[in-house]
């Protein structure tokens, strides 16, 4: 087995990005994978599924619906080692490391992750609009 096949097994993914691009004007991540899928993610449902703790908490009953996010950007992409992106918001969140399996899941499953969040905002009460400072 490969080097690479170990990476590929060790974070999850046999797939790897080709390219990643923030287009701040959209506010939305590209990340075009090696064998083609390419997936496009607004930066609010980056943010609102950031693997962190904070959001993710320590088991899946721990885990946050994070609102008011509907205008956040990411300030930063950073690479960290060859196996994933730190992403910095302008709400300073920072503290989620998206993998490329994670981010790929994230891709894959878009459309109903988002109805989902939808769904847990609807039952909470609480909307994707930012709290307005009084």
């Amino acid at each position: 087995m490969s080097d690479e096949d170990n990476a590929a097994t060790r974070y999850g993914t046999q797939h790897w990005p080709l390219e990643i691009h923030y287009d701040s004007d959209s506010k939305t991540l590209r990340v075009d994978f090696d064998d083609g899928r390419s997936f496009t993610y607004p930066a609010e449902f980056l943010r609102v599924h950031s693997p962190s703790a904070e959001v993710q908490g320590h088991s899946p009953d721990q885990r946050q619906t994070v609102p008011g996010r509907k205008h956040v950007g990411i300030m930063a992409v950073e690479p960290v080692g060859n196996y994933a992106v730190r992403l910095r918001f302008d709400d300073l969140h920072d503290t989620g490391i998206y993998s490329w399996a994670y981010l790929r899941k994230l891709g894959e499953q878009q459309d109903t992750l988002w109805q989902q969040y939808l769904a847990e905002l609807e039952n909470q009460g609480l909307s994707r609009e930012p709290q307005r400072r009084g």
